[in-house]
């Protein structure tokens, strides 16, 4: 109320000014106390009017899958009455199951089938988690593959598909869109956008940056993200072109969010015991091999731009190389992630039993190598965030090595909770191969995970109340 009044405070200013106010007449007239009472009684209806919440469209269901754990059950039952929502909850909490139990429901009330749109190789783990849950998954490579129930695809299969023929659709790892081109992301989002039943589920809604979460907005149709920024952000403009949500609108903004979402790290977030979903420790190793001096310079000097953090790294490439080789030699799961061909392809050349799956392998083939990652059929498996890095679930591996490193925070983030989740039973130890020239890009990366975590709970408390069990 106090925010209001003071809004309220400085629209009555900037309506009345009229210039230098000498004598206080003006400001003491009863002309003005009316004027301020017409424009405090309009400008509050104003407000009234511009408060957003996303309506409920969805159904109550008496009786949930037992499979699901009761903060998972709680959920489930808030988006199903929805309608349409997303969950922002943390790897190994239990996406899969949750929509899963969703989409069956679903499907059981509106008699049509639903679909999944998954990352790569997802769709046939998402199909084994079914069996488990006495959910069946039918994985679609076209509308001829599509039958009553829960179906799933991959996200570069979606042009095979009809959208109206969907009553439900779900976004499994939706942060992914960010990865696409604003085309494809707009299909996506027009080919569903009269879909009644929809659902976005990942761990990363806007890792760096709320506005990231107008993505999620725009699908489940609560707000163009256009709209959402008008409505709560305010442009800094200039060089940075960044975007701050205003201040009297933080409450306002996480109560409309909390009317789609539900945002959590742990099960105690919304109120529920933590028994069972404590993670192990994540160790982190650096470790730095030299790089070489540019020309006129004594020693090397830390890189700077884009061409130069490349050129460092391909200058260390062997270096790094024979590190990560030297880690492979205990026998153990080892996970490898390189950016560049050359990384990855050195790595799987110089390592034994390692296998490589880069961009221009087959999708039965990338499918293939990291399943059986997961079943322990491949000892080390060298590959790219960008083409495994989203929705795999690789407990089995506690071992994991970065070749080099970028400037995504996210992906680094995603890469990591392949291993280190929810489920995990060892403590997981990665290790990061960097030149002395580096410098910029961990700090750049620190940076992120330290503004990504305060973001998470920020989010949080702001849902605070909204989801509790």
């Amino acid at each position: 109320m106090n925010d209001l009044n003071r809004v309220l405070d400085e629209q009555c200013k900037i309506a009345t000014y009229e210039g230098p106010d000498t004598d206080g007449a003006r400001r003491g007239s009863e002309d003005w106390l009316m004027e301020e009472a017409l424009i405090r009684t309009s400008y509050r209806d104003f407000l009234c009017r511009k408060k957003k919440q996303h309506l409920s469209t969805g159904f109550t269901v008496p009786d949930l899958g037992s499979f699901l754990y009761p903060f998972q059950r709680h959920i489930v039952d808030w988006a199903l009455r929805k309608g349409r929502a997303c969950i922002f909850a943390d790897c190994g909490l239990g996406k899969t199951p949750m929509q899963l139990e969703w989409g069956a429901q679903v499907s059981r009330r509106t008699e049509k089938p639903i679909l999944i749109l998954a990352p790569l190789a997802v769709s046939l783990q998402t199909q084994r988690q079914g069996v488990q849950f006495g959910i069946p998954v039918t994985v679609c490579r076209s509308m001829a593959d599509i039958t009553s129930g829960v179906n799933i695809t991959n996200y570069e299969m979606l042009h095979h598909f009809d959208a109206t023929a969907f009553s439900g659709i779900v976004l499994d790892e939706s942060s992914i869109l960010k990865s696409y081109s604003g085309k494809v992301r707009n299909q996506i989002i027009e080919a569903f956008a009269h879909t009644p039943c929809r659902l976005a589920c990942t761990a990363t809604p806007s890792p760096n940056d709320f506005m990231e979460l107008g993505n999620h907005s725009e699908f489940v149709g609560a707000m163009s993200r256009p709209s959402m920024l008008a409505t709560f952000f305010n442009h800094d403009g200039g060089e940075t072109s960044k975007w701050r949500l205003k201040g009297h609108a933080v409450k306002p903004f996480w109560d409309w969010v909390a009317s789609w979402a539900v945002m959590l790290r742990r099960p105690s977030d919304l109120g529920y015991s933590d028994q069972g979903f404590e993670l192990p420790e994540l160790r982190r190793h650096y470790h730095t091999v030299t790089s070489f001096a540019q020309e006129g310079m004594l020693f090397p000097v830390e890189a700077e731009s884009l061409q130069e953090r490349r050129e460092s790294r391909i200058a260390t490439v062997a270096k790094r190389i024979d590190l990560a080789r030297d880690f492979a030699t205990d026998g153990a799961q080892w996970l490898m992630w390189g950016d560049l061909n050359i990384e990855t392809r050195s790595a799987a050349g110089a390592i034994p039993d390692a296998v490589e799956i880069c961009g221009a392998d087959t999708i039965g083939r990338k499918e293939s190598v990291m399943l059986g990652f997961a079943d322990r059929n491949v000892r080390v498996l060298v590959t790219k965030p960008k083409i495994a890095g989203f929705g795999m679930n690789w407990q089995n591996c506690n071992r994991m090595v970065f070749l080099g490193l970028s400037d995504s925070y996210e992906s680094q983030y995603q890469a990591e909770r392949r291993c280190w989740r929810y489920g995990q039973t060892q403590d997981v130890d990665v290790h990061y191969l960097i030149s002395d020239r580096d410098g910029a890009v961990i700090r750049n990366i620190d940076r992120k995970r330290l503004q990504a975590e305060e973001m998470a709970e920020e989010m949080i408390e702001g849902m605070e109340g909204h989801h509790d069990g």
